[in-house]
């Protein structure tokens, strides 16, 4: 019998349907995609900064270990050894800062204790947010687009069964099946988008 013309309007309101959420999860896929690029970006910024604190932190151990062996080699007069020991400790005290501060941007301010903190961020304690934990953004973000990519394609599918439907002229049977198909990849595509969009994060 082929198909009627109120079989095109329900086919053409879905296409129409399907389109527009198609796109409102292409623009919500780009919002998460700036995200993952900020991440990463910070996974940069925090990797050079834990690197120079550790740059650091070697140069003053360095530091401790050249005075210590210059105590030890007795060619320091007794009254320059106070000072000498002063300088050790006071090397000693920065390779532990420099620990402390290197830990606190691997791990962030909210998985140390508050006593901890050592390492502010533009002249505030706690808030560093851990070269760990932009890792993981990165990775829960990156999961996110994946997925809501994969229920774009099945929406695109969808459409494009939707586009045959309206070109063939077959017999009822067919119209059937691409339009059950069309129906199944379109909800599909629109289940896995907003899982990956809401559940993925």
């Amino acid at each position: 019998m082929g198909k009627t013309k109120k079989t095109t309007e329900r086919v053409g309101a879905l296409i129409i349907f399907f389109v527009t959420v198609l796109a409102i999860m292409n623009i919500l896929n780009g919002i998460n995609e700036e995200k993952v690029v900020n991440a990463n970006n910070q996974q940069l910024s925090y990797s050079d900064w834990y690197g120079s604190k550790s740059i650091k932190q070697v140069l003053k151990e360095n530091e401790r270990d050249y005075l210590e062996s210059l105590k030890k080699s007795g060619l320091i007069n007794d009254e320059k050894l106070p000072a000498i020991q002063a300088e050790i400790e006071n090397t000693k005290s920065l390779i532990l800062k420099y620990e402390a501060e290197k830990t606190e941007i691997l791990l962030g301010s909210e998985n140390i204790p508050r006593g901890y903190w050592a390492q502010d961020l533009d002249g505030e304690l706690g808030k560093i947010v851990g070269l760990k934990e932009w890792q993981k953004i990165s990775n829960d973000y990156s999961k996110s687009v994946a997925q809501v990519n994969l229920g774009i394609l099945f929406l695109q599918i969808s459409i494009l069964f939707g586009v045959i439907i309206l070109v063939i002229s077959e017999a009822d049977t067919m119209l059937k099946i691409f339009t059950v198909l069309m129906w199944a990849s379109g909800l599909l595509g629109i289940a896995i988008s907003i899982y990956g969009y809401v559940f993925s994060v």
